[in-house]
């Protein structure tokens, strides 16, 4: 089968082995995937992961490894993408994003979804209904990550709230705040990505335009800008006291400061993964306008194209369809 693979250097794999599900896992066959920023990390070093790339997809279950699962067969899903052990407290509490013994879906010891075929627990996956398209489906897992912000932290009515960041990951958040009825400023370097946002709802702002007035200013500041130079302007925004929630995986060498963090008593934040059902409702209730984050949509034979069109500083979310 083709599958698109990081082993030191991104290569379009014509040959790669089909994958076959073990007892409790599903085999699905790829329909439409995206390409986010983590991916790129990766290919820089993130985590040291080789192997198929790949989080973002809509696909149909094909077969099933257990016979009771078979209720699942020829149904459109998308997946959460981490896989726990189902043997420990964090899996207990239904958090394996956090079990140590995690494998995680082409990120971290798991073959990803940029490839014809690949496999994942049934209790990963969820069923998609008509009325979501591909391209809607293949933003379920960006937008499940926006949406943890929400179930990681309760944002008050009166806070002052910033959003950073303008890129793919920093739209799917803003488009989730507003449609939360959250209050909130999104700061970017971008106008014509702000407008997506101002078009939702949002207040914005030219990164350019941030003065003396903002420093210190803010209750609550969401990091989303993938850059350690973001990180820093997040933190010179935060108010003493306030919560600073990085979204960012960057895989950076460069040193930070972080004596604002002690000096300003801020609470530092990491958010990830997030649940599935609530960022599938939104979609399905048409709260959220996914089609202005579509840049372009490559067929997986063009993968290595794609990956080179979604470096580019203009270009927002590159899929790739199979």
């Amino acid at each position: 089968m083709k599958a698109v693979v990081f082993d030191n250097e991104l290569k379009l794999d014509n040959n790669y082995a089909k994958p076959t599900p073990k007892e409790g896992e599903v085999l699905i066959k790829t329909i439409m995937t995206g390409i986010c920023n983590t991916d790129l990390e990766i290919t820089k070093g993130y985590m040291g992961y080789k192997g198929v790339l790949g989080h973002e997809f809509v696909g149909e279950v094909v077969e099933v490894g257990s016979k009771k699962d078979e209720n699942w067969l020829n149904k459109r899903v998308v997946g959460e993408i981490n896989c726990g052990c189902n043997h420990d407290e964090w899996c207990y509490k239904g958090l394996q994003r956090h079990c140590p013994n995690r494998q995680t879906l082409g990120i971290w010891q798991k073959d990803g979804c940029f490839s014809e075929y690949f496999t994942l627990p049934v209790e990963n996956i969820f069923e998609i209904s008509n009325n979501v398209s591909n391209e809607e489906a293949t933003f379920v897992e960006p937008i499940a990550a926006a949406v943890e912000i929400t179930e990681q932290l309760h944002i008050k009515p009166c806070d002052k709230v910033a959003l950073l960041g303008d890129g793919k990951l920093g739209l799917c958040i803003s488009l989730v705040l507003s449609a939360l009825n959250v209050d909130f400023v999104h700061i970017g370097k971008h106008q014509n990505k702000l407008d997506i946002s101002k078009n939702a709802g949002a207040k914005t702002k030219l990164l350019s335009e941030i003065d003396e007035n903002d420093r210190k200013s803010f209750d609550v500041v969401i990091e989303a800008t993938g850059s350690t130079g973001g990180f820093e302007t997040s933190l010179s925004l935060t108010k003493p006291r306030g919560v600073l929630v990085l979204k960012s995986t960057i895989a950076a060498k460069e040193g930070l400061n972080l004596a604002p963090v002690v000096i300003d008593e801020i609470t530092v934040l990491g958010s990830r993964c997030g649940q599935f059902a609530p960022a599938i409702r939104l979609l399905e209730k048409g709260k959220i306008n996914i089609k202005p984050l579509i840049s372009e949509i490559y067929p997986v034979d063009k993968a290595l194209e794609a990956f080179e069109k979604n470096k580019q500083k203009d270009i927002l979310k590159v899929l790739l369809k199979f």
